[in-house]
């Protein structure tokens, strides 16, 4: 019931994730699963969960928890570098799982969780972390530079056809969300509304932040350009050898200007 992806470019990082928990036809529930933790000029980190509800609450409320204490010997605020920072992202994940077990009473559920975990500690380059149930991580690569959870099958394609270091930040934004407006159009289980945020290398806190609904303009445009656009593709790919010759008037879907096939 989720899918979340994690882009990292050489201008930053791009977190993006739909907010379905539940999809049956009389009950869909709505749970934000992107959740900032920043602190200005200092660190900036981004969590996006996938799996049980009740074990993602509960980490993300002890990470809340520690870096707002001032005496914890670990929490978000008190490690040097973003793998040690993943590191223990991970064992609190870990001890969330073991927890939740624990409070499981009817024993049928299952109470595992993966998180995407990114950010940047001044000093130091931003980076993208999985954070697998188990608690090991694995970082974000120039050969992949994105890192997806959930209902990822139909939003993937996109992401490997475009993405590349080089990619800007805001064009690597609107490859995450057009990543999950197919994955919406595709599965029952994503839905909206969808949160979005930018954190752009050396800012040290969230760059861009916001909220797409259906009818948010910039969602419905790119929802409809981009459905138009793809058709509109697929008319000016190379013709069979049986069928004659595309006009130019005919190569253009409505609404758009005639592209030479």
């Amino acid at each position: 019931m989720t899918y979340c992806v994690g882009i990292e470019v050489d201008e930053g990082l791009v977190f993006a994730a739909d907010t379905r928990t539940s999809a049956s036809l009389d009950d869909v529930r709505v749970h934000r699963k992107l959740h900032v933790f920043e602190y200005p000029g200092e660190r900036v980190f981004v969590v996006m969960a996938s799996g049980n509800l009740a074990t993602t609450q509960l980490a993300i409320a002890r990470l809340r928890r520690d870096a707002e204490d001032p005496h914890a010997a670990r929490s978000l605020r008190t490690f040097k570098h973003l793998f040690e920072v993943a590191g223990y992202v991970g064992e609190v994940l870990v001890s969330s799982q073991v927890q939740a077990v624990d409070s499981d009473q009817s024993g049928g559920g299952g109470t595992q969780a993966t998180l995407i975990f990114g950010g940047q500690v001044a000093g130091e380059r931003p980076g993208l972390y999985m954070v697998y149930p188990l608690g090991n991580c694995i970082a974000a690569s120039p050969e992949t530079p994105y890192l997806q959870i959930g209902e990822s099958k139909y939003g993937k394609p996109i992401l490997d056809r475009i993405l590349r270091p080089q990619t800007g930040l805001e064009d690597a934004a609107r490859c995450a969300l057009v990543s999950l407006d197919s994955s919406i159009r595709s599965n029952l289980s994503v839905g909206l509304p969808i949160d979005l945020a930018l954190v752009r290398a050396g800012d040290l806190r969230i760059s861009q932040q916001m909220r797409l609904q259906g009818d948010t303009p910039l969602y419905a445009d790119i929802h409809a350009n981009w459905s138009r656009k793809l058709e509109n593709a697929v008319r000016t790919l190379p013709r069979f050898p049986w069928e004659p010759e595309l006009p130019d008037a005919a190569a253009a879907a409505p609404g758009e200007p005639p592209v030479q096939p």
